[in-house]
């Protein structure tokens, strides 16, 4: 278990590193400059992703007591939101950065591809809310009929979160998917949370199951999907055996997509902006994706995050 001062400091010298690497500077923007640094603030925002601190105020609270001595020009709350919001696609850089830092990358034989709900409304709640046009209804095995997101995730076996994006909640996971891969195969500035092009199959659930739809992205993207045949398909049933296996490599995104909605509050955050929603989705990826790293440098399970940190 790290202390609190151990952990937010390997924290920054990992983002530092990077940002120093990868030549990540803020937007040029005017008004007064900005009092953080592009490291200091993706380090903040990344800490307060723990759900320790129940919403952003809580986490402005907690720093303002007790991180203070570690960020000399302290902003004020407004002006950290403000500058959060505009470093959106540097978050979302870093985020994908971290997960490239895992050890033997180049001996992973597949990654999971799957889907999981966001809510950002009650879904029976009157009005359009403050997303509306940008999160609508979708649903979800998890947590049924929702107003909110459809985030998309790539996860390797041992947990970490290589790449994400999402799209309102009715959007299906095949549509989602042909963005995702299509955007990883032809690297564009606008969308730099899906991450690199992975070289190995991704493995996925049957709601990616479309003959059509694997083919072209076998062809045209290079990225093979692998999926149990879809049950209104004429095909031969999957083995027993078959099925036990695909279930249990995908084991893995249910951990995660738990310890994102839980041990970094996705499933309670309401956003009251796209661009807030994007940059608190980039923090929390880039967390989880830290603690996996700093896990694995512990000799610990990469996904055991309940005593990695000593409040």
């Amino acid at each position: 278990m790290e202390n609190l001062d151990t952990f937010l400091t390997i924290l920054y010298v990992t983002i530092d590193d990077l940002c120093k690497l990868h030549q990540l500077r803020l937007p040029v923007r005017r008004g007064p400059a900005p009092k953080l640094s592009v490291s200091e603030l993706i380090t903040l925002v990344l800490f307060g992703q723990w759900a320790r601190f129940p919403s952003e105020r809580a986490f402005y609270r907690f720093a303002e007591r007790h991180l203070k001595a570690a960020f000399p020009t302290w902003p004020d709350h407004s002006q950290l939101v403000r500058q959060e919001h505009a470093c959106v696609s540097l978050i979302e850089q870093v985020a994908c950065l971290l997960a490239e830092q895992r050890p033997n990358a180049d001996e992973e034989l597949y990654h999971i591809l799957d889907a999981t709900g966001v809510p950002v409304r009650h879904i029976k709640r009157r009005g359009g809310g403050w997303l509306a046009g940008a999160a609508d209804k979708g649903w979800c095995s998890r947590i049924s009929s929702y107003m909110g997101f459809h985030v998309l995730m790539a996860v390797t076996s041992n947990g970490f979160l290589t790449g994400f994006g999402f799209s309102p909640a009715s959007v299906h996971d095949t549509r989602l998917a042909e963005t995702f891969l299509g955007a990883r195969a032809f690297p564009t500035p606008r969308f730099p949370s899906v991450g690199p092009r992975s070289l190995v199959p991704y493995v996925a659930d049957r709601a990616f199951a479309a003959e059509a739809l694997q083919l072209h992205w076998l062809h045209d993207y290079r990225a093979a999907v692998l999926t149990q045949p879809h049950s209104r398909t004429k095909v031969a049933e999957p083995s027993p055996r078959w099925r036990r296996f695909m279930h249990t490599i995908r084991q893995v995104i249910e951990t995660v997509s738990g310890k994102l909605h839980l041990a970094f509050r996705l499933a309670t955050d309401r956003l009251h902006t796209l661009v807030g929603f994007r940059a608190r989705l980039a923090a929390k990826v880039g967390l989880h994706n830290f603690c996996c790293w700093l896990n694995l440098q512990l000799g610990r399970p990469p996904t055991a995050f309940a005593d990695l940190l000593d409040f």
